[in-house]
């Protein structure tokens, strides 16, 4: 097997810009630039025009960059208006005050630690939002295809700001979402149950009936979750131990129902069908057509998850390529794959499971070949074995930046991880899809379950020893996504070298290289942390982090009982990007060096923060204030600013984001009274950082 030349590849040139071109159309976006509807219309037929007439006229050999060029403008302008555009689709304005929407729940309610999350759209604009409920018997009987009357306020998916946070607003745009609000009990009604049903409902109830007989067939805990998750990619049920073991053993990928379990059906089904005589045009086309079918009826089953719907678009360009035995599949098809995928919502782009499905799959197609080929064996067991090493080492090059830069965690022993977990994977989802099969006659159905619920145990058994290996992880790694660029720049340098052995590919790599490392010791440099004192916009969270610039660092917790898991999720981040250690969480009185804790007063950096959470301050009388440098005002405090004054000599203030919008309303109209600089962790919709 040859390495493929992707370097004449048109679908892949023209693939480039196409991404390009959503990528700044998504910036644009974002940064308040609209492009119209009728300027697209206009800008891309020009653009078409002008390639018509550049076709036409230069002909010539030595003017062909010309009409590349315009190509290639072409694509990207096209990328930079369809996403642009598509993301306007989101954009409602929503009056500022609670007003009453008709509303139809699009999905099942799903049940939070305080509230009930329902996906809807409000008619008849159609536009999509998430409603939450308060958590109360009545709203724990809605269900999909409810029509409701609500009383609330929709506002726009907004960002708290914080350094390194996830941008949730910006994910819930991507996924289409115009807004979100909260309905108080009594503020909602069903008026009626719609019994018209789309597609994608039909789907979603043929899921839960699988998930229903799974539950029959008697699959429990992890092991019911992890069998959903790998043959219907229902993930709702899996724990956070579970989730852990997968993650740190490097085995997260068989949790996500996609190229891989995909792949897998697509073999068993061709196996099959190879049995069957004849290779006419007409025999292989229904063979062909029969493994398509029944994959877009597994995606089906699937309640057509985005993630099994490009898989199975991937997998039916790789059974029509069969016609076309002169031009395997390769990374043309794999763009091909991409633009259909990008054209049907430009968004999937930003999906996490996107690019590293889409990474995963080129390094295979790129790479393997050339590794593969450097032993052969004549042992077929130990030829297979050396191909799923191969197909591993591949693809984990192919996703190991992405994984770097999205969940700062590498997993040392992730071959040893596919050695033995991707054969019984193999088995699990080939032994269920033969349980679904046969699950109408009762004693096989059982037979089938009990076998398959011991692999299950096996396989979370195999995973949770792996991660208990010494070094099993390398965690709080932090990558920037220049960095990330240069590297697949430098991989995609790397194969010209080798499809094409000309020197200027290798220098041209060596420079990446250099250019990577520079950039790197540049950055490490830039963000090496400085003495600073840290507010996060973290609701019902109120901290002070207090930072040294070698690293150490202190959490001073206005709380005694913290929502920590919160905050670490929040800025975790940027812990990572200041490569900070594991700051030293502070609730009560406290001492070490150069940071002192002493009744809700905090001394550090010769820096002065008294933290008001309660009013202990309030009948205080001194004969002259205290000085404090920051005064951070909490939840529970109900008082003043001014009866403040008379205790602290105050130089700044902060409220938290844990006071209602009255109170902060009240206190920073006192503070302009006063004279006072304020800052507002809400309405900056960001952190502060105080300098020292």
């Amino acid at each position: 097997m040859s390495v493929p030349k992707f370097y004449i590849y048109t679908a892949f040139r023209l693939f480039v810009p196409f991404v390009m071109g959503i990528l700044l159309g998504n910036y644009f976006f974002f940064e308040g630039i609209r492009l119209s509807f009728t300027f697209s219309l206009l800008i891309l037929p020009l653009f078409l025009f002008l390639l018509c007439i550049t076709y036409r006229t230069f002909r010539q050999y030595s003017a062909r960059w010309l009409f590349g060029l315009l190509g290639y403008s072409f694509f990207l302008v096209f990328g930079i208006c369809w996403q642009n555009v598509n993301l306007q689709q989101t954009v409602v304005d929503f009056p500022t005050h609670e007003s009453i929407y008709r509303v139809v729940v699009t999905e099942h309610p799903e049940q939070k630690e305080r509230s009930i999350l329902c996906n809807a759209r409000i008619m008849p604009e159609a536009c999509h939002v998430l409603l939450y409920f308060s958590l109360d018997s009545i709203g724990k009987e809605l269900s999909r295809g409810d029509e409701l009357l609500v009383s609330t306020g929709l506002s726009l998916p907004a960002s708290r700001g914080n350094p390194e946070e996830f941008d949730y607003a910006r994910y819930l745009i991507h996924k289409g979402i115009s807004g979100t609000g909260f309905v108080s009990s009594g503020k909602w009604i069903v008026t009626k149950h719609h019994t018209q049903r789309t597609m994608r409902d039909y789907a979603t109830d043929c899921r839960d009936d699988v998930l229903a007989l799974y539950r029959n067939l008697g699959f429990e805990q992890d092991n019911f979750a992890v069998l959903s998750a790998l043959t219907v990619g229902y993930k709702e049920e899996l724990s956070e131990s579970i989730r852990e073991s997968y993650s740190v053993s490097g085995a997260s990928h068989v949790l996500a129902l996609s190229g891989l379990h995909i792949g897998f059906l697509y073999a068993l089904l061709f196996f099959l069908l190879q049995r069957i005589p004849g290779n006419s045009t007409g025999m292989k086309a229904f063979k062909v057509g029969t493994v398509i079918l029944l994959l877009w009826l597994f995606a089906f089953i699937t309640g057509f998850s985005p993630s099994v719907v490009r898989s199975v678009i991937m997998f039916s360009l790789l059974g029509i390529s069969m016609f076309f035995p002169d031009r395997p599949v390769s990374l043309n098809t794999l763009c091909i794959a991409g633009f259909a995928m990008l054209i049907y919502n430009p968004s999937w782009l930003f999906d996490v499971g996107f690019q590293l499905s889409f990474m995963a799959v080129a390094a295979i197609l790129l790479i393997q070949p050339w590794i593969y080929k450097r032993f052969i064996f004549k042992n077929r067991f130990l030829n297979w074995l050396w191909g799923i090493v191969t197909v591993s080492i591949a693809a984990q090059i192919g996703v190991a930046p992405l994984v770097l830069l999205y969940f700062s965690r590498f997993s040392v022993h992730f071959l040893l991880t596919n050695i033995l977990v991707i054969p019984l994977v193999t088995l699990i989802i080939y032994m269920a899809i033969g349980m679904l099969l046969l699950s109408f006659i009762p004693v096989v159905g059982q037979m089938i379950a009990w076998a398959l619920n011991l692999l299950l145990e096996l396989l979370n058994g195999v995973v949770s020893g792996i991660e208990k290996l010494p070094f099993a992880s390398v965690d709080h790694v932090w990558v920037y996504r220049f960095e990330v660029i240069l590297f697949y720049l430098a991989l995609l340098l790397l194969g010209w070298y080798v499809v094409r052995r000309r020197p200027r590919f290798i220098l041209a790599f060596l420079t990446v290289v250099l250019m990577m490392s520079v950039y790197r010791v540049y950055m490490i440099e830039a963000d090496r942390p400085r003495q600073s004192l840290v507010f996060y916009n973290v609701r019902n969270c109120p901290v002070v982090h207090c930072i040294l610039p070698d690293g150490r660092s202190w959490l001073a917790y206005a709380d005694t009982v913290p929502d920590d898991q919160r905050l670490t999720r929040v800025a975790s981040g940027y812990w990572n990007r200041l490569r900070l250690s594991s700051p030293v969480p502070v609730l009560t009185d406290y001492a070490e060096n150069c940071f002192i804790r002493h009744n809700n007063i905090l001394s550090f950096g010769g820096k002065r923060i008294c933290i008001i959470n309660d009013n202990r301050w309030r009948e205080v009388k001194t004969e002259s204030p205290f000085p404090v440098d920051c005064l951070y005002l909490c939840k529970n405090y109900t008082g003043r600013i001014e009866g403040l004054t008379s205790v602290f000599n105050i130089q700044h203030v902060v409220l938290d984001s844990s006071l209602s919008d009255y109170r902060r309303k009240v206190l920073q109209e006192e503070c302009t009274r006063l004279n006072i600089p304020l800052t507002s962790l809400s309405e900056q919709a960001s952190y502060f950082k105080y300098p020292i």
